[in-house]
C-alpha cells in the first residue's frame, strides 16, 4: 500500500459518489459547482465539482470495498491494512505539514495539525461536463449558422402583419320627406293714423355776461436753502499682515499629527501580535475562508 495506489483508489471513488472516509484521518468530498460568470461578466465558466477535505468521518465502507475486491481479501483485512496506512500517513502528515496525493492534489496541515485539502488545477471529476470549456464574451465569433439563425428571426420580426379588412358601413335608410304645412292666410293690416303737428318753441332770451373777476397778485417764491457739504469718509485701516510665527505653529501641529498617528498604528500592531497569542481562532477567522476556518475549527 503507498500513496500513489491511495489516490488512484480516492479518485476513483469520487467519480462516483460525492464523500469518501478515511478512516482515523476524515473524509473527502465531491460538491457540484453551477456555472457563473467571471472577469467582469465577460468570461463565462462552466459548471464543475469541486473536492475539499472535511475532518469529520462518514460511515461509509467505499474505500474498504474497493481494496477488498481490488486485493482479492476479506473486509477485516483490507480495513486493517487500510486503518494502519492511514494512521501512518497521518504522523507524517503532522510532521512534514504536505503529503502530495499523484492526480489530486495536496493534503496539508496548519501549526494546530488541522487538515485541509488544496486540489490541483487540472483535476476533473466531473465526467457529465466532459468537453465544456469557458466561453469569453469578449472575442466570440458567430458561425454562418448563429448568423443565419439570427437573419432569420430577423426577418420574422419585421415581416408586416396583415392588417383586418375594414367591416362594410352600414347603408342608411332613407327618411321620409317632411309634408309642408300649409301657408296661413295673411290678415290686413289696418292703415296709421295721422300724427299732429309739433307746436312751435318759444326761443330763450340772452343771459347777460359775469363780469370779470380780478386776478390775485403772484406770491413771492421763497430762496431755496443752503445744501450742506457732505463729510469726508474715513480710509480703511491697513490690516495687519499674519506674523511668521503661525506658519510655524502649523508645521509643528503637522509633525505632532504624524507623530501620533506613527504611535497608534504601532500600538495596533503589538495588540495584533497580542490577540495572535491570546485568541489565535479569532485571528484565523481573518486568514482564512469559512470553508477553511470549519476545517481548521471542527
Amino acid at each position: 500500500m503507498d500513496i500513489d495506489l491511495l489516490a488512484k483508489m480516492v479518485k476513483e471513488v469520487v467519480m462516483d459518489h460525492d464523500s469518501l472516509t478515511l478512516p482515523g484521518v476524515g473524509s473527502f468530498v465531491a460538491e457540484l459547482v453551477p456555472a457563473a460568470f467571471a472577469d467582469r461578466g465577460y468570461t463565462l465558466l462552466p459548471p464543475y465539482r469541486r473536492l475539499y477535505f472535511s475532518p469529520r468521518q462518514g460511515e461509509d465502507t467505499l474505500l474498504v470495498d474497493l481494496y477488498a475486491k481490488a486485493n482479492g481479501v476479506s473486509q477485516a483485512d483490507a480495513n486493517r491494512i487500510l486503518t494502519d496506512f492511514l494512521a501512518e500517513m497521518k504522523e507524517v502528515l503532522m510532521v512534514k505539514k504536505t503529503i502530495v496525493f499523484p492526480g489530486l492534489g495536496r493534503l496539508r496541515a496548519t501549526r494546530e495539525n488541522h487538515f485541509f485539502f488544496v486540489a490541483d488545477e487540472d483535476l476533473d471529476i466531473y465526467p457529465s461536463g466532459f468537453g465544456l470549456q469557458p466561453i469569453s464574451l469578449k472575442t466570440h465569433e458567430e458561425t454562418q449558422e448563429e448568423v443565419a439563425a439570427a437573419v432569420a428571426n430577423l426577418a420574422e420580426i419585421l415581416e408586416p402583419v396583415p392588417e383586418p379588412e375594414p367591416a362594410p358601413e352600414p347603408i342608411p335608410e332613407p327618411e321620409p320627406e317632411p309634408v309642408p304645412e300649409p301657408a296661413p292666410i295673411p290678415e290686413p293690416v289696418p292703415e296709421p293714423a295721422p300724427e299732429p303737428e309739433p307746436e312751435p318753441v318759444p326761443e330763450p332770451e340772452p343771459v347777460p355776461e359775469p363780469a370779470p373777476i380780478p386776478e390775485p397778485a403772484p406770491e413771492p417764491v421763497p430762496e431755496p436753502a443752503p445744501t450742506p457739504k457732505p463729510e469726508p469718509t474715513p480710509e480703511p485701516e491697513p490690516v495687519p499682515e499674519p506674523a511668521p510665527n503661525s506658519m510655524k505653529k502649523c508645521w509643528k501641529m503637522f509633525w505632532n499629527i504624524l507623530l501620533i498617528l506613527g504611535i497608534v498604528l504601532v500600538v495596533l500592531l503589538v495588540a495584533l501580535v497580542v490577540v495572535g497569542r491570546v485568541a489565535p481562532e479569532w485571528l484565523d477567522s481573518l486568514l482564512y475562508s469559512p470553508e477553511e476556518f470549519d476545517i481548521l475549527h471542527p
